[in-house]
């Protein structure tokens, strides 16, 4: 794909402007620890927000999405839609409990939440495994996935066994981690909100260009469901009786379970990682909020339309993307379709900008993991165990060099991940599975005082040494067996979820709780709700919880039935079809309305 000169001028501004703001923000992240990690707690919500999006807006994700729907059609996208309802109780329930406690990051949460020798080793212990191990994991596919695309769009003509494109990626890395280092969570939120600007301008653009080359919405829906090999393609919630790549039971382990049995980078129950972050450095409890609901609307209704015009434009004019999808074979990768439809369609001057899109996706998300793992590196390991004396000098130097491991850490799992052939859709696989079984401690630790670091402890090693135990079993009984007649891997995370849950139960009734004075501490800096906290609060009496739990729930199903009936709202629009168009989009309008004069209701009680 040859670039113009138009196509030369959008690319370098678009990185000129990067480095630009990171030198702007230069002095003010060396000021304090605080102002590094957490923009000194000052950060509006649209700021906070816009930042959570651009984060989940990777180089991976429209071809991920792209994969998901070659193989599985538009249902396939309930693997992340399912998320929805978490994140709307991080909304309405936990947001403003985690800038009460005022952490830098989640695992900060542990010591003041726990207390003693498992308190602090847990927190040591999780704060390294998050940074160094699944940072590394979300650093690898993000940049895997950004070579994929330059090699389907720049690099055609690239000769077999050379690394150019690896190394021009590591470029980019470079320029990322210069204003990510020296700008601290100031220069990652705000090239965040212009890198997410860019990235949706150029999306939508290019799913207009690809619908019309198709021949319109008509000529689309009808080549891509003739290439699918059903009109199933097309249904927002599977047809059960045809669709035997999602029976009801995946479907139900999706939308059931998924939401409160896996730890998931972004969308993790209960809240944590970047989105804690993000949360940390808003103005108070209102801006958090706010900040998260932004996400969350933007992250569910905004986004996946561009990507699935242009996954959809991919199938019908590349009928082999469905075989890629179904072979089996590693070699092959159905995510591919939309950057080769950049390298096919896109004019001079629309390719620097999608480039521009993948560039700013792919650098917004790597910033953020940097930042992010350094935080943990920083705060709950070097402060908490190495120095604890550390000044704010010390602190920021400490930052900026951890700063710089973790994108050396990502980069060399990068480099593992190109050569083993790892798909970005198996990336994604493998770390939700890897967290299944830990997020119901992570939710219940807010409302039941008898959830002590034992709980957490095993729920964290539980899962990872369950999960290996179902694999090995599953590999030894179903070696021989076709793929259509093999477990779906949701029941491999379930499995795992609620093996998880035992051992962490059995865990918590056989240890001793946190200590008295640890857990009245937290309850009066924190105020949780519910009736797992009465022997707390009886000891406690001048301390008043909001009393809006049940609101709260109330208000994130609701927030939830807004979500999945615009997504399929827009859809109707899109294809004409104004009867489930007009039923989708006022049962959201409705469901909106009714939270709007439910929102004042949620202020805490005098």
């Amino acid at each position: 794909m040859e670039l113009s000169g138009l196509d030369l001028t959008i690319i370098i501004a678009f990185f000129v402007v990067s480095l630009g703001i990171g030198l702007m923000y230069r002095s003010k992240a060396s000021e304090s620890f605080v102002e590094y990690f957490a923009s000194g707690r000052s950060l509006p919500w649209w700021i906070a927000g816009t930042s959570m999006v651009a984060t989940t807006f990777a180089a991976d994700t429209p071809l991920a999405v792209t994969g998901l729907i070659a193989e599985n059609g538009l249902a396939g996208n309930w693997f992340w839609w399912a998320f929805a309802f978490g994140g709307m109780l991080t909304v309405f329930v936990f947001a403003k409990l985690w800038r009460r406690a005022e952490v830098l990051t989640d695992v900060e949460l542990v010591e003041l939440r726990y207390a003693g020798k498992p308190a602090a080793f847990l927190r040591g212990f999780r704060a390294i495994y998050v940074a160094v191990i699944v940072n590394s994991i979300v650093i690898g596919w993000v940049t895997q996935a950004m070579v994929q695309v330059l090699r389907q769009t720049l690099l055609t003509d690239l000769e077999p066994g050379s690394n150019g494109d690896f190394w021009l990626v590591v470029g980019m890395l470079g320029i990322t981690g210069i204003y990510s280092v020296i700008s601290g969570m100031w220069g990652v939120a705000i090239t965040d909100v212009v890198q997410f600007v860019l990235a949706m301008v150029g999306c939508i653009v290019f799913a207009f260009v690809a619908v019309d080359h198709v021949g319109g919405t008509e000529a689309l829906r009808e080549r891509a469901i003739q290439n699918f090999g059903g009109t199933q393609l097309f249904d927002f919630v599977p047809d059960f009786s045809q669709a035997a790549w999602m029976p009801l039971g995946v479907f139900l382990a999706l939308v059931l379970g998924q939401w409160w049995a896996t730890w998931y980078p972004g969308a993790e129950p209960g809240g944590g990682g970047y989105i804690v972050q993000r949360m940390a450095a808003c103005k108070d409890e209102g801006h958090a909020v706010k900040a998260t609901l932004l996400f969350q609307l933007a992250h569910y209704c905004l986004r996946p339309w561009p990507w699935i015009l242009v996954a959809f434009a991919a199938l019908a004019l590349h009928p082999e993307l469905r075989t890629w999808a179904t072979d089996g074979n590693k070699d092959t990768d159905p995510g591919l379709g939309f950057p080769m439809l950049i390298r096919e369609l896109a004019p001079p001057g629309l390719r620097g900008l999608l480039l521009v899109t993948f560039f700013a996706a792919f650098m917004s998300t790597i910033s953020t993991q940097m930042n992010w793992g350094a935080s943990y590196l920083v705060n709950d390991v070097y402060k908490r165990f190495w120095n604890r004396s550390a000044d704010d000098r010390q602190l920021v130097r400490a930052s900026k060099l951890a700063s710089t491991m973790v994108l050396v850490l990502g980069g060399a799992a990068a480099w593992i991940m190109i050569v083993q052939r790892v798909s970005v859709q198996s990336a994604w696989t493998l770390l939700a599975a890897l967290g299944a079984g830990v997020g119901a401690v992570f939710i219940l630790r807010w409302f039941w005082w008898r959830i002590n670091a034992w709980s957490e402890i095993v729920a964290m090693l539980g899962s990872i040494a369950l999960y290996l135990l179902v694999v090995a079993w599953r590999e030894s009984v179903e070696s021989d067996l076709p793929a259509s007649e093999k477990m779906p891997e949701q029941y491999t995370a379930l499995i795992v979820a609620f093996g998880t849950m035992a051992l962490w139960l059995v865990a918590t009734l056989v240890t001793k709780p946190a200590p008295q004075a640890t857990l009245i501490s937290f309850y009066r800096k924190v105020r949780p709700d519910g009736p797992g906290w009465s022997p707390i609060a009886a000891l406690t009496p001048e301390t008043k919880p909001d009393g809006t739990l049940g609101m709260s729930l109330a208000c994130a199903v609701i927030g939830t039935a807004a979500i999945w009936l615009t997504l399929p709202g827009i859809g109707a629009v899109i294809f004409g079809e104004w009867g489930k168009a007009f039923g989708c989009l006022f049962g959201a309008a409705a469901s909106i309305a009714i939270l709007l004069r439910m929102l004042p209701r949620l202020q805490p009680r005098a």
